[in-house]
């Protein structure tokens, strides 16, 4: 009797699902295996940092405060002479006020124009794609290449350029692009903008394709026009890519140094020297290691103040 009793609940019981044991729980926990993830991922990229950037630059700072010959001599402590010397060095301010007019210049003109071809091309319209290429193409060059070719151009022996105004009779004698200071400067800022407008012109580009095109089309059915629709519309939501372009154009501008180097070697009467070629000078023709690396650093400090300010004006006017 008890047996036949049991035999139900003995069925059920073999009715029921196995259940199968919990797996135990792994010691390291999930945040450690990521983070460990992370550093593995990270560090090549720290590796290459350090041994490409950081220990350089601890190397400069040394050199910055010792009496470092480029051939042999003693390289004794001398700090804070090496930055006291580029400070009264006769080429210094100079320099520094011939890159602030050249970085001013170069940074109105070349936006300015690749913001108009941006605004231009951005429209799908039959033959766009082929101005964005033929815009775009000359950025492909390379800059020495490029320093080159124009200074063919300019040469007034060689050149076809500076016999084009003798042949028609305005001048009496080829034009020598590169005689003066002023000449000097608008040749290379024209070499400089006919390089760089295209690559500028794509980030805009890039900028303007963000913008949602109904926010264009509900301005133009409240009757704003073209000029209300560029001022309250797409300049501000063209701001990052405008921040973007000007921290890329300043930087690259106050390191100007092959154009010059290239097109004029700081001439006519050292009137177009940069702060770039400043420190070549004391490096490779003083043969100065120690104050060429105290005008590293002093303009380092520059870029990287320049740079804080501007990637602060990037954030804030990213309007997402």
């Amino acid at each position: 009797m008890h047996l036949k009793a049991a035999e139900p609940a003995v069925a059920e019981a073999r009715a029921r699902p196995a259940v199968r044991a919990r797996p135990a729980r792994t010691t390291a926990p999930r945040w450690r295996s990521r983070r460990v993830k992370g550093l593995v991922y990270a560090a090549p990229t720290a590796v290459f940092v350090a041994v490409l950037f950081l220990l350089p630059l601890l190397l400069v700072g040394r050199m910055s405060l010792s009496d470092w010959p480029l051939l042999a001599g003693d390289r004794g402590l001398n700090a804070p002479e090496n930055y006291s010397d580029v400070i009264d060095s006769a080429l210094f301010w100079p320099a520094v006020r011939f890159t602030l007019l050249y970085t001013v210049i170069v940074t109105v003109v070349l936006l300015g124009l690749a913001l108009l071809l941006a605004l231009l091309v951005q429209e799908s319209r039959p033959g766009a794609g082929f101005f964005r290429t033929v815009y775009f193409l000359p950025s492909v060059l390379g800059l020495a290449s490029a320093s080159l070719l124009f200074w063919g151009l300019y040469s007034p022996t060689t050149g076809p350029l500076g016999r084009v105004p003798e042949r028609l009779g305005l001048v009496d004698d080829p034009v020598s692009f590169l005689a003066t200071q002023t000449s000097a400067l608008l040749s290379t800022v024209f070499l400089i903008v006919w390089k760089f407008a295209g690559f500028y012109m794509l980030i805009l580009l890039v900028g303007l394709q963000r913008i949602p095109q109904e926010v264009f089309e509900a301005a133009r059915m409240d009757g704003a026009g073209r000029g209300q629709i560029f001022r309250g519309i797409t300049l501000p939501l063209l701001r990052p890519s405008l921040a973007l372009t000007l921290l890329l154009c300043v930087t690259g501008s106050l390191l100007a140094f092959d154009q010059f180097f290239l097109l004029t070697k700081g001439g006519p009467d050292n009137s177009t020297v940069t702060v770039v070629q400043l420190i070549y000078r004391e490096a490779f023709q003083r043969l100065n290691l120690g104050t060429a690396a105290a005008l590293s650093l002093i303009v380092l400090a520059v870029l990287l103040l320049l740079n804080v300010l501007q990637f602060r004006g990037l954030r804030h006017a990213d309007p997402s």
